[in-house]
């Protein structure tokens, strides 16, 4: 087990940190590329400018994680242990990763970049999407009850295929949950 520990600049590039155990540590600059992250667990860890493309993250524990300026793109967070999942991004990017049926309540997602995202089946209530861009992200079957569109951009989707009671979204951005409808609006 390692705790409060500071990693800078590590390539783990295609090494593996499975069933390892992290609590409180910092990770600034450091590279998990195609990483065995499987079993492993990271409480109360925050990781910056850090780069997880292709990482192995199955049954990883991620609880009460921030990414700060990462690069996650393509991960698989639906395979990620549910048991006190909890996780904060800011600045990363996100293009391609997938929550599908991931109960990720109350998450604040900042600035980030979330093209193709899916979060079919996910459990989105009081999530923030704070000046994100959801270009082509699926939300299909997903609880979105009381989240925060309201700086998001780029969004659309069909509101009859999600739950959305109390959901805040901007006037401008409405647009982009009428798309079904094949309407000119100006």
């Amino acid at each position: 087990m390692h705790e409060d520990k500071t990693f800078e600049n590590i390539d783990y590039t295609e090494k593996t940190l499975a069933n390892q155990e992290f609590v409180d540590c910092i990770f600034q600059s450091c590279n998990f590329l195609k990483t065995d992250l499987n079993n492993a667990s990271f409480m109360d860890c925050v990781f910056t400018d850090c780069n997880f493309s292709m990482a192995n993250v199955e049954n990883l524990k991620l609880k009460t994680a921030k990414f700060i300026n990462c690069k996650l793109m393509g991960l698989d967070f639906s395979a990620c242990n549910d048991f006190l999942f909890a996780v904060h991004f800011e600045n990363s990017t996100l293009d391609y990763a997938s929550f599908f049926q991931k109960k990720i309540k109350n998450t604040l997602f900042l600035a980030c970049s979330m093209k193709e995202v899916d979060f079919t089946e996910s459990d989105l209530s009081m999530a923030v999407f704070k000046n994100c861009n959801l270009a082509n992200a699926i939300f299909e079957r997903s609880i979105l009850e009381k989240a925060d569109f309201r700086t998001a951009k780029n969004y659309d989707f069909d509101p009859s295929l999600n739950k959305m009671k109390k959901a805040k979204f901007s006037y401008t951005g409405i647009a982009g949950l009428l798309t079904k409808f094949n309407i000119d609006i100006e």
